[in-house]
């Protein structure tokens, strides 16, 4: 035994303790440096670990941070100006643009949805974008060919151009030089669009973008009082006075001047709110993802140390026999565990800045994101913090224990192990780091409530599957004995001294309960839109359809498909502006239900219940009510805007503030994606008001495409400004959506995974010297290695097969809560996806066991017992 300790002839100091002699003097850094000389070996999980969980916390951050000064240094680009004020369902007034204009160059542009249609009948669903001759004000549209806008988007020989997104000419065989029809008027594709300099900002649509004139939109016959048409005023301050302060000031002064306007303004500061939003939740998620990555590493870091404790007690035993206190013995281990913790953060943070570089690369071209990848101190930081918590958290309570373990009792632990737990401090100490990253964790997360959601259930988790050991431990002690000699071996080996068992329990049972979760979450999502929805759901949502032609519409819809089922309802669009007399955007509303106070929502007026819907609370006015306007709210949104019947309510619609009493509260079937809205008015709170109707219309069986293709053709050819949303094709475009964030989740979710496996070998491997030693003994006495495998892949089976019942469990609770409390939508239970979960979690804990002894169950043990 090779020892490195100081020469004798090094005094301690007089009249100072021993610890504080060792504390003080450079003996325990100079010892820590001697062993770490010989290797890291055993560390190897260790480092991977911590270096997963960093540098996922690290790239995720520097990513984020990266989009959002993105946006923020393109904002005037993103938006199209300094400044954007927006209306729904009518244009501004001469009043009103003056206001704007006053303040520098103004440019229009309007957006809509509406149907493309060809000279064969077919149809399609298309953005329209109809913009004025000062678009785009600031950044350049690209077009193939390109030529000047008022040239590509004027009249001539009786059509208008228009620039069209490639997916359209490939979705109605076109190519440029065609021609296709939208409203009443006729466009000739004179390019293709190939982007947009402000795009981020107008959102996602459900159809491909047509870009044509304004001049040409009010001459489509498309804009009709009441249609959902939005309308938007970019402002470009003079280049002289374009500080944020100057933009502030504008929008201010244009609000005095135009009070009734009811803009949305939105300046280049937050040019794609619902982009940000995204991105911040998504951050948050990939953010507990590498969190929950080095949770799990962390039980790695603890086997790893407990291992390297066991290599180690020779020299502690040594140590401790000339004179080393137990203090002295964990702070000389302490350092080293520290050095190698210092190395994992650093991998860590070097893979995480490299992150946002090799994305910038990756989405080049694909995704017009405003990425800027650069080297954010903050964030790495607060990545090194949450490795350095983690690593410490986990590796003071295996190292405490040395600190009472007696020198005898060193030596013969090989036999006979010790367990007792470390003194108070280290107790302790292991708490207060636990807490700590607990709090960072909660302090630093956008939506803390989630991040304390996670806090508590991985803390139950741990607890529960600590339990779950416990329980495994005291059942196998307690059964009785087998006929068989190599279970009586698993039975034993499984609660034995030493055992495997809490190790091999905690690491695989956290990454499956994880891994139960996302592939029960995302089949709940896949039937709810792929089997639920399709069956319930009407094929067609027609929108815009004028109110004085809501019956030749319908007679049109029912010659096309006698038996199909047709509902209407009118349709408004308005946005809440006070909640009980007080500004809504001071109002203290939950962060979940934020969206329903940004931007406009619709709204409609009915004289009975709507169909789907059922009173919970409250009363339904009467049919030929006259009194002032009352409110019929969504029970749900309700209640997360401290609404209760009685209170007031204000909602700007077409420009006109209406003060409404809520009548009553409802429960809205929303799965059945009938015509129901979160606000219903009394009929007589819209009286006189321009409005359009919506409708949808169900056909028998479900119908078919043909028929459904026939009846596309009919409508949209007799109703030129009516779209027609066929919902199979919204479907498939949320399913994509769905699909590809599911795919980012799981890929995401695999850092988590690869720690639980990486996490899983090392527990395997920590006691690898102890099963080697169990084998050789056994062979030696006679057994063969059939039996010993035999008996090993009994332990490995019983902890993974009750390891992987509770992930299946608790996975399953998890995704339940989540799918049905936080997401709204049915839980559905996949056996397959789940079951595959926990037979492949069996399987690896079967194959990683027993890769460990395979090699020296075939070798003789003369050789390993030399070296016992």
């Amino acid at each position: 035994m090779t020892l490195n300790v100081p020469h004798a002839e090094e005094p301690t100091t007089a009249g100072v303790s021993k610890r504080e002699h060792f504390f003080r003097s450079p003996l325990v850094l100079r010892l820590a440096a001697r062993e770490l000389r010989g290797g890291i070996r055993g560390f190897a999980v260790f480092l991977l670990c911590l270096a997963l969980g960093v540098a996922a916390i690290a790239g995720v951050g520097s990513l984020a941070r990266g989009l959002t000064e993105g946006l923020a240094r393109e904002g005037r680009t993103i938006l199209g100006g300094d400044a954007s004020f927006s209306l729904m369902n009518r244009e501004a007034t001469d009043a009103e643009k003056a206001a704007v204009a006053s303040h520098g160059r103004v440019a229009t542009v309007v957006t809509l949805r509406s149907m493309a249609r060809v000279a064969s009948g077919d149809a399609a669903l298309v953005e329209l974008k109809a913009v004025d001759a000062s678009w785009p004000m600031v950044g350049q549209a690209t077009l193939e060919p390109a030529r000047p806008l008022p040239e590509l988007t004027g009249q001539a020989n009786g059509s208008w151009g228009a620039a069209v997104d490639p997916a359209l000419l490939a979705r109605l065989g076109l190519k440029v030089g065609d021609h296709l029809t939208i409203g009443s008027s006729s466009f000739e594709i004179r390019a293709t669009l190939a982007s947009e300099p402000d795009r981020l900002s107008e959102g996602v649509g459900f159809g491909p973008r047509v870009l044509v004139s304004e001049q040409a939109l009010r001459a489509s016959g498309l804009i009709q009082p009441g249609a959902l048409i939005k309308w938007s005023y970019r402002l470009a301050l003079p280049e002289a006075a374009r500080g944020d302060e100057a933009v502030t000031r504008a929008t201010s002064e244009i609000e005095r001047a135009a009070p009734d306007a009811a803009f949305e303004i939105r300046s280049r500061g937050n040019a794609a709110p619902q982009l940000e939003r995204n991105v911040n939740h998504f951050t948050e998620f990939l953010t507990i993802v590498g969190l929950a990555a080095l949770v799990v590493g962390g039980v790695g870091v603890a086997n790893a140390v407990s291992a390297f404790v066991d290599r180690k007690r020779e020299t502690i035993a040594a140590l401790k026999s000339v004179g080393a206190s137990g203090f002295t013995v964990f702070l000389i281990h302490l350092a080293q565990v520290a050095a190698l913790g210092v190395l994992g953060v650093a991998i860590g943070l070097v893979v995480g800045v490299a992150l946002p570089f090799a994305a910038a690369r990756a989405l080049e071209g694909v995704a017009p994101l405003p990425l800027a990848p650069s080297i954010y101190p903050e964030t790495l930081a607060l990545a090194a913090a949450y490795g350095a918590l983690a690593a410490l958290a986990f590796a003071v309570w295996p190292l405490g224990r040395t600190h009472d373990v007696p020198v005898a009792a060193l030596f013969r632990e090989q036999v006979a192990p010790t367990r007792r737990l470390p003194r108070w401090p280290y107790v302790a100490a292991t708490a207060a780091l636990a807490v700590a990253l607990a709090l960072l964790a909660v302090y630093a997360a956008y939506d803390r409530r989630i991040a304390t959601i996670f806090v508590g259930a991985t803390v139950a988790v741990f607890v529960a599957l600590r339990l779950i050991a416990w329980g495994i431990m005291r059942l196998t002690a307690h059964a009785p004995r087998p006929r068989s000699a190599e279970l009586r071996l698993a039975l034993a080996n499984v609660h034995r001294p030493g055992a495997l068992t809490p190790s091999v329990v905690l690491s695989l049972g956290l990454g499956l309960v994880l891994l139960v979760t996302l592939t029960l979450i995302d089949s709940s999502i896949r039937r709810q839109i792929s089997q639920e929805l399709p069956a319930k759901a009407p094929a067609f949502f027609f929108l815009d359809i004028p109110s004085g032609e809501r019956d030749r519409f319908a007679e049109t819809v029912r010659a096309a498909a006698p038996k199909a089922e047709l509902a209407t309802a009118p349709m408004l669009r308005g946005f809440i502006v006070s909640l009980k007399g007080q500004s809504a955007d001071a109002a203290n509303v939950d962060p979940e239900y934020r969206w329903a106070l940004r931007g406009d929502r619709g709204v409609t007026f009915s004289a009975d219940v709507p169909e789907g819907s059922k009173i919970v609370d409250g009363e339904w006015w009467p049919k030929d009510y006259s009194g002032p306007p009352l409110v019929s709210f969504e029970k749900k949104l309700g209640a997360a805007l401290g609404l209760s019947v009685g209170d007031e309510i204000g909602v700007n619609v077409l420009g006109r503030t209406i003060n409404a009493k809520v009548a009553n509260f409802r429960e809205v079937s929303w799965e059945t994606l009938g015509i129901n809205f979160f606000m219903v008015f009394a009929p007589n709170a819209f009286a006189g008001a321009p409005y359009m109707n919506l409708a949808t219309l169900t056909l028998p069986n479900g119908g078919g495409d043909k028929q459904e293709f026939a009846v596309m053709r009919e409508t949209t050819q007799a109703f030129p400004s009516v779209t027609a949303i066929r919902v199979k094709d919204a479907l498939a475009s949320i399913g994509e959506v769905v699909r590809s964030l599911g795919l980012a989740i799981r890929a995401a979710s695999g850092v988590t995974l690869a720690a639980s496996i990486l996490v899983l070998a090392g527990a395997l491997a920590a006691g690898h010297r102890r099963r080697v030693y169990e084998a050789v003994i056994l062979k030696t006495l006679g057994a063969t290695r059939g039996r010993l495998l035999a008996a090993f892949a009994a332990e490995y089976a019983l902890l993974g097969l009750i390891t992987a019942i509770f992930g299946l469990i608790v996975g399953s609770l998890a995704a339940w809560g989540l799918t049905a409390g936080i997401m709204g939508i049915d839980f559905a239970f996949d056996p397959l996806g789940a079951g595959l979960a926990a037979v492949g979690a069996l399987l690896l804990t079967i194959a990683l066991g027993l890769a460990g002894t395979w090699r020296v169950l075939g070798e003789k043990p003369a050789r390993h017992l030399r070296n016992m």
